[in-house]
């Protein structure tokens, strides 16, 4: 085989590869409803958006979102002790159509109506308090982080 059409071969399985971890990490419905948060908000949350959005466990969220950010879904980015995601845009019409569909589906009407609340207690477009539902603080961390803004 000349090494053009091996190199030809490889890449496409890399491609294939790199699609298959996409749709695994799809295949579960907490991330799914992740992504179609993402769609909807338009703009990076916080992980404290998530947990109270989605009425899920800090440590769940922190888990899908490290298995979407690995397979190349989504974006992070740290400001002190707050983590934001956002979607990855980089791929091209395979992740803007992969985006497109997954906004599409109806997943959960409530999900979108607690994420509207929360995002209407940002301050300035950031998110400056922590988890708002008591009941999904972790029994290790304790109480709700404020963050300082500037005034």
């Amino acid at each position: 085989m000349c090494r053009n059409a091996y190199m030809q071969l490889l890449w496409g399985e890399f491609v294939m590869k790199a699609y298959t971890e996409v749709f695994k990490a799809l295949g579960d419905p907490t991330r799914l409803r992740i992504i179609h948060l993402l769609t909807l908000a338009g703009k990076e949350l916080c992980v404290c958006e998530f947990v109270d959005s989605l009425e899920e466990p800090q440590y769940n969220i922190s888990r899908h979102l490290k298995e979407l950010r690995q397979a190349g879904l989504l974006t992070e980015r740290k400001e002190g002790r707050w983590v934001y995601y956002s979607l990855n845009k980089d791929g091209g019409n395979f992740k803007d159509s992969l985006f497109k569909l997954v906004r599409s589906i109806s997943v959960d009407k409530e999900d979108a109506k607690r994420l509207k609340e929360r995002l209407g207690i940002r301050v300035k477009g950031e998110c400056v308090l922590g988890i708002q539902k008591s009941y999904l603080l972790s029994k290790k961390g304790g109480g709700v982080r404020v963050k300082k803004t500037m005034s």
